[in-house]
Protein backbone atom coordinates (compact mmCIF):
# COMPACT_ATOMS: atom_id res chain seq x y z
CA UNK A 1 0.00 0.00 0.00
CA UNK A 2 2.95 2.39 0.64
CA UNK A 3 4.32 1.67 -2.91
CA UNK A 4 1.40 2.69 -4.44
CA UNK A 5 1.43 6.06 -1.87
CA UNK A 6 4.92 6.66 -3.65
CA UNK A 7 4.07 5.99 -7.08
CA UNK A 8 1.52 8.44 -6.55
CA UNK A 9 3.40 10.52 -5.16
CA UNK A 10 5.42 10.83 -7.99
CA UNK A 11 3.19 11.19 -10.21
CA UNK A 12 1.61 13.77 -9.03
CA UNK A 13 5.18 15.74 -8.25
CA UNK A 14 5.88 14.72 -12.18
CA UNK A 15 2.95 16.38 -13.41
CA UNK A 16 3.57 19.62 -11.34
CA UNK A 17 7.17 19.57 -12.49
CA UNK A 18 6.00 19.36 -16.14
CA UNK A 19 3.65 21.57 -15.51
CA UNK A 20 5.46 24.64 -13.53
CA UNK A 21 8.11 24.19 -16.13
CA UNK A 22 5.71 24.74 -19.00
CA UNK A 23 4.63 27.94 -16.85
CA UNK A 24 8.08 29.41 -16.28
CA UNK A 25 9.59 28.61 -20.27
CA UNK A 26 5.99 30.30 -21.46
CA UNK A 27 6.41 33.51 -19.37
CA UNK A 28 10.30 33.40 -20.15
CA UNK A 29 8.92 33.70 -23.94
CA UNK A 30 7.62 36.20 -23.16
CA UNK A 31 10.15 38.45 -21.63
CA UNK A 32 12.51 37.06 -24.82
CA UNK A 33 9.87 38.10 -27.45
CA UNK A 34 9.40 41.85 -25.53
CA UNK A 35 13.21 42.46 -26.38
CA UNK A 36 13.29 42.23 -29.81
CA UNK A 37 12.44 45.28 -31.63
CA UNK A 38 9.01 46.41 -32.34
CA UNK A 39 6.71 49.13 -33.65
CA UNK A 40 3.33 49.42 -32.04
CA UNK A 41 0.29 51.56 -33.01
CA UNK A 42 -2.59 51.13 -31.35
CA UNK A 43 -3.81 47.59 -31.82
CA UNK A 44 -1.38 46.70 -34.76
CA UNK A 45 2.40 46.00 -34.25
CA UNK A 46 5.14 45.38 -36.85
CA UNK A 47 7.69 43.10 -34.55
CA UNK A 48 10.65 40.63 -35.99
CA UNK A 49 10.18 37.36 -34.63
CA UNK A 50 12.16 35.75 -31.52
CA UNK A 51 13.88 32.83 -32.32
CA UNK A 52 14.31 32.00 -28.21
CA UNK A 53 10.75 33.12 -28.13
CA UNK A 54 9.64 30.44 -30.62
CA UNK A 55 11.84 27.57 -29.24
CA UNK A 56 10.74 28.85 -25.28
CA UNK A 57 7.26 28.69 -26.28
CA UNK A 58 6.97 25.47 -28.76
CA UNK A 59 9.20 23.62 -24.99
CA UNK A 60 6.36 25.02 -22.69
CA UNK A 61 3.53 23.67 -25.29
CA UNK A 62 5.25 20.48 -25.38
CA UNK A 63 5.22 20.07 -21.90
CA UNK A 64 1.70 21.13 -21.12
CA UNK A 65 0.99 18.64 -23.64
CA UNK A 66 2.89 16.02 -21.77
CA UNK A 67 1.65 16.61 -18.51
CA UNK A 68 -2.02 17.03 -19.57
CA UNK A 69 -2.12 13.32 -21.67
CA UNK A 70 -0.04 11.44 -18.19
CA UNK A 71 -2.91 13.05 -15.89
CA UNK A 72 -5.75 11.56 -18.48
CA UNK A 73 -4.04 8.35 -18.94
CA UNK A 74 -2.69 7.62 -15.71
CA UNK A 75 -5.58 9.07 -13.61
CA UNK A 76 -8.14 6.87 -15.52
CA UNK A 77 -11.49 7.30 -16.66
CA UNK A 78 -14.37 9.01 -14.48
CA UNK A 79 -16.84 9.78 -17.17
CA UNK A 80 -20.26 10.13 -16.05
CA UNK A 81 -23.04 9.34 -18.47
CA UNK A 82 -26.33 11.57 -16.53
CA UNK A 83 -26.54 13.82 -14.25
CA UNK A 84 -28.48 11.85 -12.32
CA UNK A 85 -25.50 9.96 -12.19
CA UNK A 86 -23.00 12.71 -11.16
CA UNK A 87 -25.77 13.49 -8.24
CA UNK A 88 -25.29 10.29 -6.95
CA UNK A 89 -21.61 9.91 -7.28
CA UNK A 90 -19.25 10.09 -4.37
CA UNK A 91 -17.57 13.32 -3.78
CA UNK A 92 -14.08 12.57 -4.90
CA UNK A 93 -15.91 10.92 -8.23
CA UNK A 94 -17.81 14.50 -8.79
CA UNK A 95 -14.25 16.69 -7.54
CA UNK A 96 -12.53 14.58 -10.26
CA UNK A 97 -15.08 15.37 -13.05
CA UNK A 98 -15.17 18.66 -12.17
CA UNK A 99 -11.14 18.83 -12.20
CA UNK A 100 -11.21 16.88 -15.50
CA UNK A 101 -13.59 19.50 -17.27
CA UNK A 102 -10.97 22.48 -15.92
CA UNK A 103 -8.08 20.70 -16.76
CA UNK A 104 -9.46 20.46 -20.25
CA UNK A 105 -10.40 24.20 -20.05
CA UNK A 106 -7.36 25.68 -19.04
CA UNK A 107 -5.21 23.00 -21.24
CA UNK A 108 -6.69 24.44 -24.26
CA UNK A 109 -7.08 27.94 -23.62
CA UNK A 110 -3.04 27.80 -22.35
CA UNK A 111 -2.30 25.73 -25.42
CA UNK A 112 -4.11 27.82 -27.77
CA UNK A 113 -2.47 30.87 -26.16
CA UNK A 114 1.15 29.43 -26.33
CA UNK A 115 0.73 28.40 -30.38
CA UNK A 116 -0.67 31.88 -30.88
CA UNK A 117 2.77 33.42 -29.83
CA UNK A 118 5.00 30.45 -30.97
CA UNK A 119 3.49 31.30 -34.49
CA UNK A 120 3.55 34.93 -33.71
CA UNK A 121 7.48 34.18 -33.36
CA UNK A 122 7.89 31.60 -36.12
CA UNK A 123 10.49 32.44 -38.46
CA UNK A 124 8.50 33.48 -41.89
CA UNK A 125 6.39 35.85 -39.74
CA UNK A 126 8.13 39.78 -40.02
CA UNK A 127 4.77 41.36 -41.05
CA UNK A 128 2.43 43.37 -39.50
CA UNK A 129 -0.85 42.58 -37.75
CA UNK A 130 -2.43 42.54 -34.49
CA UNK A 131 -1.34 42.68 -31.31
CA UNK A 132 -0.14 39.57 -29.54
CA UNK A 133 0.90 40.72 -26.34
CA UNK A 134 1.54 38.67 -22.88
CA UNK A 135 -0.25 35.83 -25.08
CA UNK A 136 2.88 33.56 -24.33
CA UNK A 137 2.71 34.82 -20.64
CA UNK A 138 -1.13 34.20 -20.33
CA UNK A 139 -0.61 30.83 -21.50
CA UNK A 140 2.30 30.28 -18.99
CA UNK A 141 0.26 31.12 -16.14
CA UNK A 142 -2.52 29.25 -17.57
CA UNK A 143 0.62 26.02 -17.21
CA UNK A 144 0.03 26.74 -13.57
CA UNK A 145 -3.13 27.00 -13.20
CA UNK A 146 -3.28 23.38 -15.37
CA UNK A 147 -1.16 21.73 -12.62
CA UNK A 148 -2.93 22.65 -10.15
CA UNK A 149 -6.41 21.47 -11.23
CA UNK A 150 -4.48 17.97 -13.59
CA UNK A 151 -3.39 17.30 -9.87
CA UNK A 152 -6.30 17.90 -8.25
CA UNK A 153 -8.20 15.23 -10.91
CA UNK A 154 -5.39 12.44 -10.79
CA UNK A 155 -5.87 12.78 -6.57
CA UNK A 156 -9.49 12.46 -6.68
CA UNK A 157 -9.67 9.96 -9.37
CA UNK A 158 -7.33 7.59 -7.60
CA UNK A 159 -9.72 8.05 -4.94
CA UNK A 160 -12.85 7.37 -6.39
CA UNK A 161 -11.52 4.71 -7.78
CA UNK A 162 -9.54 3.21 -4.34
CA UNK A 163 -13.88 3.85 -3.09
CA UNK A 164 -15.34 1.52 -6.00
CA UNK A 165 -12.56 -0.95 -5.65
CA UNK A 166 -13.61 -1.21 -1.62
CA UNK A 167 -17.37 -1.07 -2.50
CA UNK A 168 -16.97 -3.51 -5.02
CA UNK A 169 -15.12 -5.78 -2.91
CA UNK A 170 -17.45 -5.83 0.06
CA UNK A 171 -20.75 -6.86 -2.61
CA UNK A 172 -18.57 -10.30 -3.41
Amino acid sequence: MSNNKNVGVAICLLIMAMDVTAGILGIEADISQNKVKHLKVWIFECRDPSIKAFKLGVAAAVLLTFAHVIANLLGGCVCMSSKAELQRASANRQLAVASLIFAWITMVVGFSMLIIGIMANSKSRKSCGLSHNRVLSIGGILCFIHGLFTIAYYVSAAAAAKEEQHLHAGHV
